[in-house]
């Protein structure tokens, strides 16, 4: 089975792997993206990155910074097309609220961790988030290491 088939049964569009490495993730969201029609051809072929994007919010709406679409040739051919373009993401007010709150009173940042198709829908999961130490990446990744050996070892002790 392909890689790509996998990753469409699952709803999967696009992931940041990078974000569980730096951020300690805390409180989930899930937010609609506004999208413009040839965007959602793109997606559909998969031509989406969301490793260095970011939410903003301001004047009371959020907004996607830093994702990129790349346009089909087919698709966008009579329309001017902007790749990185900021777009604006679909949250009920009492969940802006929590996030402006959160991130002015409390420093935390928020970040979007995945793109995945719901029905027909495009959503965005994003996560309160607060930034990790070195030494913090480290001990993730020594207790990630210790995990792996420990199940190395009881699947040999079965045997």
């Amino acid at each position: 089975m392909s890689k790509t088939k996998s990753k469409a049964a699952s709803g999967t569009i696009a992931l940041n792997k990078r974000a569980r490495h730096e951020y300690f993730l805390e409180t989930k969201f899930e937010a609609g993206v506004a999208l413009q029609g040839w965007e959602v051809k793109s997606i559909r072929e998969g031509k989406v990155n969301i490793r260095d994007s970011y939410v903003v919010l301001k004047n009371g709406e959020a907004f996607l910074i830093g994702s990129q679409i790349q346009p089909l040739l087919s698709a966008s051919s009579h329309v001017v097309c902007d790749p990185d373009r900021t777009r604006k993401l679909l949250l009920k007010q009492r969940e802006i609220d929590k996030l402006i709150g959160a991130t002015e009173r409390e420093g935390y940042a928020v970040v979007a961790t995945a793109m995945y198709w719901k029905k027909h829908l495009v959503k965005l999961e994003i996560y309160l988030a607060k930034g990790k130490k070195t030494h913090d990446k480290r001990d993730t990744v020594k207790e990630r290491d210790w995990q792996r050996d420990k199940a190395r070892v009881m699947k040999q002790n079965v045997r």
